[in-house]
C-alpha cells in the first residue's frame, strides 16, 4: 500500500512538473497584436462604360453628401441627369446592392429606369480600389390602352461599366 502511494505520489509530481515546465513554455512565446483587416466600406463610387450605340455613359453615385442624402449623376451624350434624396432608390440583395433611378418618364407609355449593382467591397487600409460591375436600363411598358398591356413588359438592356470605389470625407 505505502508504495502504491509512493507511485501515486511520483506520478503527480512528473504531471506538476510536465504542467509546470509547458506554463513557463507558453509564457515566454510572445503574443502578436492582431492585424485583421479593418472592415471599410465606400461611400462614393465613379463608374465609365458604353452603351449599346458605343456612347460613352458615366455614372456617379453617393451614398451620402453634405446633405446628408445620397446623390446619383446619370449622363450619357444626349443627356445629363441628376438625382438626390428619394428619387434614388437602393436594395440591398445576395448579389450586392441595387441603386435604381427613373431616367424617362412618360405619362401614358411607362417609362426607363437604371439600375446600378453595386458589389460588395472591403477598402481596408485603402481609400480607393478599382471596381467592374453592371448596369441595368429597363423599359417598363405601359399602356392607358388595356390591350396593349399583354406579353413581356419590362425589356433589360445591360451595360458594363468600370471606375472605383472611394472613402470620401463630407
Amino acid at each position: 500500500m505505502v508504495k502504491l502511494a509512493i507511485t501515486f505520489l511520483n506520478m503527480q509530481t512528473r504531471n506538476l512538473i510536465a504542467s509546470f515546465t509547458l506554463g513557463i513554455t507558453l509564457a515566454a512565446i510572445p503574443v502578436l497584436q492582431s492585424h485583421a483587416l479593418e472592415e471599410k466600406t465606400p461611400n462614393l463610387y465613379n463608374f465609365i462604360g458604353y452603351n449599346s450605340q458605343g456612347e460613352k455613359v458615366s455614372i456617379n453615385y453617393s451614398t451620402s453628401s453634405f446633405t446628408g442624402k445620397p446623390l446619383f449623376n446619370y449622363q450619357e451624350q444626349k443627356q445629363t441627369l441628376n438625382f438626390a434624396g428619394d428619387e434614388i432608390r437602393t436594395v440591398d440583395t445576395e448579389i450586392g446592392t441595387l441603386v435604381t433611378v427613373t431616367i424617362k418618364k412618360t405619362v401614358d407609355t411607362g417609362n426607363t429606369t437604371f439600375t446600378l449593382l453595386i458589389p460588395r467591397v472591403n477598402l481596408a487600409y485603402s481609400n480607393e480600389v478599382k471596381v467592374e460591375t453592371k448596369g441595368i436600363t429597363t423599359i417598363n411598358r405601359f399602356s392607358v390602352i388595356p390591350q396593349f398591356n399583354q406579353g413581356q413588359k419590362q425589356i433589360y438592356t445591360t451595360i458594363s461599366l468600370k471606375g472605383t470605389a472611394q472613402s470620401v470625407a463630407f
